[in-house]
């Protein structure tokens, strides 16, 4: 387990992943390719329904910078500079995306065994402000976030979570969207390596009085396979299957359907990721 309680964003993080990375609904393929100078090229194309995007990233890295250059269909350019310990036990993370100006912000993060201050500022006129700190140690932690909007003088947003990990199981609890949402979520590793997973999640949101309860897993059919599934109380279900074809490339193919409407078509997706 790494040193200090790790940033706010981590706090249910593991369980929120099991149950919503890798699933998709649209037809998506990634090639990677590596240079010998250190340079990383990344060619994306997406097609949902009759639409088709892409995407090119290049990413460099340098002792200790690091470099992210993505342009898309839309001629939108995305910038990020990455540098770490310029001070010790920090990280300053810029970025940029042109033509859009005002999508500028700069973010500074600070680690320490026993806490972790983030702060993150857009680079406009009226700047908006994201603060988090999270508390604790490894093994547990209680953290809060906050948003406030300097043109109006408001909080956007203010977040607070609590989370207790071993080294098999993590257990979180989050108050979110200004107080109207409480999600507690558990997830419990099976084997060494983590591929097998249980978790289970509940979300109260005390504005409509509606519960959401969610259980999934993963299971690792072999070494280069793995079957993840997901159901929630409103009847949606969700299977995954993913497949290593080739060292390092998988292949992904998710469906979600409605078990309380088996009229309507089903979302399908399928990914397939080359890499050297």
């Amino acid at each position: 387990m790494s040193k200090g309680p790790g940033l706010f964003s981590d706090i249910g993080k593991k369980a929120k992943d099991l149950l919503t990375k890798d699933y998709i609904s649209d037809q998506k393929l990634s090639i990677s390719t590596y240079s010998d100078t250190g340079v990383a090229l990344t060619s994306t194309t997406v097609k949902k329904g009759g639409l088709s995007t892409g995407d090119v990233a290049a990413q460099y890295k340098y002792k200790n910078t690091l470099i992210d250059v993505k342009v898309d269909t839309g001629s939108n350019i995305l910038t990020t500079l990455t540098l770490t310990d310029i001070v010790p036990s920090t990280k300053t993370i810029a970025s940029m995306k042109f033509p859009d100006y005002s999508s500028g912000k700069l973010e500074a993060q600070y680690f320490h065994h026993h806490a972790t201050v983030t702060t993150a500022v857009a680079l406009k006129q009226s700047p908006a402000v994201d603060l988090s700190i999270t508390l604790g140690t490894p093994t547990f932690a209680l953290g809060a976030e906050a948003g406030y909007e300097t043109a109006t003088g408001k909080l956007t947003k203010y977040t607070a979570g609590i989370s207790v990990r071993k080294p098999d199981s993590c257990a979180a609890i989050i108050l979110g969207d200004k107080g109207d949402t409480i999600k507690a979520s558990y997830i419990h590793h099976l084997d060494a390596l983590k591929r097998t997973a249980a978790v289970g999640e509940i979300t109260r949101r005390f504005s409509t009085n509606e519960n959401t309860f969610t259980v999934g897993g993963s299971y690792a059919v072999d070494n280069l396979t793995i079957l993840k599934l997901k159901l929630n109380n409103h009847g949606n279900l969700g299977a995954l299957l993913q497949h290593e074809v080739i060292p390092k490339s998988l292949l992904t193919i998710s469906s979600e359907f409605d078990t309380k409407a088996l009229d309507k078509t089903p979302r399908f997706g399928v990914a397939l990721a080359l890499k050297p």
